[in-house]
């Protein structure tokens, strides 16, 4: 067995494939080398009757691949919401402490000092490694190829404290989330800043733990918490690996589902979801009613409206919306944008819907 431990893609990739060349089972903690290559991989090791293992690639200690693989097996499942991020959870769930009010760049330079973000922490926060991960988990639960470039991929950098606290007041916390649906023949696959209602479990996740929730036919919704990152919790998904290989050598798929279907993937303009919108606006009257009469000219209907005065000069309107389309949400923001009495342009965070 050949335990490939050491990151990055071009020389993990070609010990890989020379180790799968001479017939040696593989072991793997590298998402990237999976998320973008595996189609590859898990061909060369089926002709070389060999088996390839990643568990460590996907929430650390958590065995996900194995609760898809095996325990959810008599399922079909829906839908996959995750927070397979430390670094970007521990960097949201920071700037929400409560009182604290820190920017999006203070708790990064902090999570840098602990050891939990890199020097260049591009791949964490702008959500690269949580669609690596994504893909991985599309793969196995939905039987679909390898779909990586086909992810949305958006970061948490823009997130402010005043959206924080804000959606906070809302009876939400945001969260850095990979989602992956299957309707019917079409699957959605995205990473973004998300509202999370404060009663699902996923919003209680803080620091740099990870949490994959999975809505199936049968079990219906199930949840997977734990360390996603660390010494111990990556040694442990790699022994529970090893164990695997010698007990059940090439009888267990390497891709979850041994079926592999051809799927859509919707581009992100063609979800629907809900949506927070935030609007710096002039101190005028008359505002909230125009801004309300767009979204009406739109059918975007409003389930929350608030209008905020932090300072007597920054006045804001809150808006949760109801469930409607990317595409015209998009063109009510790009509508609203253009109005005289916006003031600092609109701010659009997608919510999370689970039932």
């Amino acid at each position: 067995i050949l335990v490939e431990l050491i990151g990055g893609i071009d020389t993990a990739r070609e010990l890989v494939m020379e180790a799968i060349a001479n017939g040696k089972h593989v072991v793997t903690a590298n998402k990237a080398l999976i998320a973008l290559h595996g189609d590859e991989v898990f061909q060369a090791a089926k002709s070389n009757d060999v088996t390839v293992r990643y568990e460590a690639a996907i929430g650390g200690g958590i065995p996900i691949v194995k609760a898809i693989r095996e325990g959810l097996v008599g399922n079909r499942i829906k839908w996959i919401a995750g927070i397979i991020n430390g670094t970007s959870n521990f960097i949201l769930s920071e700037m929400a402490r409560p009182g604290a009010s820190r920017s999006f760049d203070d708790v990064l330079k902090e999570a840098q000092e602990l050891g939990y973000a890199e020097a260049d922490p591009t791949f964490d926060i702008e959500g690269i490694d949580a669609a690596h991960k994504l893909t991985i988990l599309a793969t196995i639960a939905f039987g679909i190829p390898l779909s990586f470039p086909a992810i949305y991929t958006e970061g948490i950098s823009s997130v402010t404290p005043s959206d924080v606290q804000l959606a906070s007041e809302l009876g939400y916390r945001i969260r850095h989330l990979g989602i992956a649906k299957k309707l019917n023949d079409v699957v959605e696959l995205r990473v973004h800043p998300t509202l999370v209602p404060d009663y699902e479990m996923l919003a209680q996740v803080d620091g740099v733990m990870n949490a994959v929730m999975i809505g199936s036919d049968v079990a219906g919704a199930t949840m997977y918490y734990g360390a996603g990152a660390g010494a111990g919790p990556t040694a442990s998904a790699v022994m529970a690996d090893i164990v695997d290989v010698v007990r059940f050598g090439t009888n267990l798929p390497d891709a979850g589902f041994s079926r592999t279907e051809v799927a859509k993937i919707n581009k992100i303009d063609s979800i629907y979801s809900a949506y927070y919108l935030r609007l710096g606006v002039m101190d005028k009257p008359g505002v909230l009613a125009h801004v309300s009469s767009i979204l009406g000219e739109h059918d975007v209907s409003i389930e929350v409206l608030n209008q905020k005065d932090a300072r007597p000069s920054d006045p804001q309107i809150i808006i949760i919306t109801n469930e409607v389309a990317e595409s015209v949400i998009n063109a009510a923001i790009n509508q609203l944008s253009s109005l005289e009495e916006i003031t600092s342009g609109v701010t659009r965070i997608r919510v999370a819907d689970f039932r």
